[in-house]
């Protein structure tokens, strides 16, 4: 799978030292190369690249507006590049795959490129899987509703996150949702609580909650949701509420209003 790019950067260096780093890339395929916003929308509407790496700070227009000026169009994939690294978070917010410091380091740019790679299989898979569908619709009706029942929970999958990042303690840390044991609502802040750490998110469980596949969270309380993989123990009790027992030995609540949890382990 060849990945089509477009570099962005108004410092010409910068952008030659980041072809030169994606060079051992062999798939990555460099299209063009811009040296502001308004260079950058062009190329992308022109080229329709899967991928831009795109420079923050730029004269005229920054990155964050070239990415609201491509709204109107299926966007390519961004990776946000610059110096100053207080721009993470608004990066991670409007939905960029990777963040990258310059001087780009090579192996944190590989595993950009593996985020990338990952990102541009489920984008794949979801565009064989309905055009598979609009062909069945046309030709066999019935196959193409049994396809959609079987095909439906990947493609639902693919909507929910499999990485969070989280800014706590002047860091950002890159969180796999599966080593998630179970996340606790205090406010407008949730604590996410892994193996080893404990992490602060500001956002309502209400937010968060739809970001995680229901298949893995569930809500066990009106302000715990558990990791079902990690569930290791159940524990009924006699007043209708439960006691989970979870991998690193914690016990969590299950109250009366959300029994219907406790049956998946029944």
């Amino acid at each position: 799978m060849t990945i089509r790019a477009i570099l962005v950067d108004d410092e010409p260096l910068a952008t030659k030292g980041l072809e030169m780093r994606l060079a051992p890339h062999e798939d990555i395929e460099i299209v063009a190369t811009c040296a502001n916003g308004r260079e950058a929308i062009r190329a992308v509407k022109t080229h329709k690249p899967d991928l831009v790496f795109l420079d923050i700070q730029m004269p005229g227009l920054d990155g964050f507006s070239v990415i609201n000026a491509l709204q109107d169009m299926e966007p390519p994939l961004f990776v946000m590049v610059t110096a100053y690294n207080e721009f993470a978070i608004k990066a991670f917010e409007a939905h960029a795959v990777d963040y990258l410091m310059k001087p780009v380091d090579q192996d944190r740019l590989a595993d950009t490129i593996s985020r990338v790679r990952q990102r541009m299989m489920e984008r794949n898979a979801e565009l064989e899987r309905k055009q598979l569908k609009d062909l069945l619709s046309e030709v066999a009706p019935e196959a193409a509703e049994a396809h959609g029942e079987m095909g439906g929970a990947a493609t639902d999958a693919s909507r929910y996150e499999k990485l969070l990042n989280i800014k706590d303690r002047g860091q950002i840390f890159r969180i796999g949702v599966e080593s998630i044991e179970r996340i606790d609502a205090a406010g407008d802040y949730m604590c996410i609580y892994t193996g080893d750490n404990t992490l602060i998110l500001r956002e309502t469980m209400k937010d968060l909650e739809k970001r995680l596949d229901p298949r893995m969270f569930q809500r066990v309380h009106r302000s715990t949701i558990v990791n079902l993989d990690q569930v290791k123990e159940v524990k009924p009790h006699t007043n209708g509420e439960s006691f989970l027992t979870l991998s690193s030995g914690a016990q969590v609540k299950v109250s009366r209003s959300y029994r219907e949890v406790i049956a998946r382990f029944l």
